[in-house]
């Protein structure tokens, strides 16, 4: 008779499992730039080489963002975000692409990609 024994069973289902675990993104590894005044809410730093942290979601622009308000700003978040978007004003272009091609904040984030936030805000 064509039977599986319980232990093949178990092994065979723990190797499918581990194959197709696709809530588990591994850590991406990205390079961010802030400009056009936008740097000076980084501590007037440009540009950061930053790896974003496993996560049981694919990082998106969306969650990036907040990562960014929560991990690298350092001043003024109502100068940078509101809600969970950037502030009207800020140009972001993920691989010298703007973002409102690509989706914008549900564009998600691969391993390698630059992306830079541009402020057009100037004060007067």
């Amino acid at each position: 008779p064509n039977f599986v024994t319980a232990a093949v069973f178990v092994e065979l289902a723990q190797i499918l499992h581990a194959s197709l675990d696709f809530r588990k993104t591994m850590p991406l590894q990205i390079h961010l730039e802030f400009s056009g005044g936008a740097e000076l809410l980084f501590n007037k730093v440009k540009k950061h080489d930053v790896q974003l942290p496993d996560q049981a979601q694919p990082w998106t622009l969306r969650n990036l963002i907040s990562w960014i308000r929560d991990n690298l700003l350092q001043e003024r978040p109502e100068l940078f975000t509101v809600g969970e978007s950037v502030r009207p004003g800020i140009l972001v272009l993920v691989n010298n692409t703007d973002w409102e091609l690509l989706g914008e904040l549900d564009y998600e984030v691969a391993d390698g990609d630059s992306i830079v936030f541009i402020s057009t805000l100037h004060g007067g």
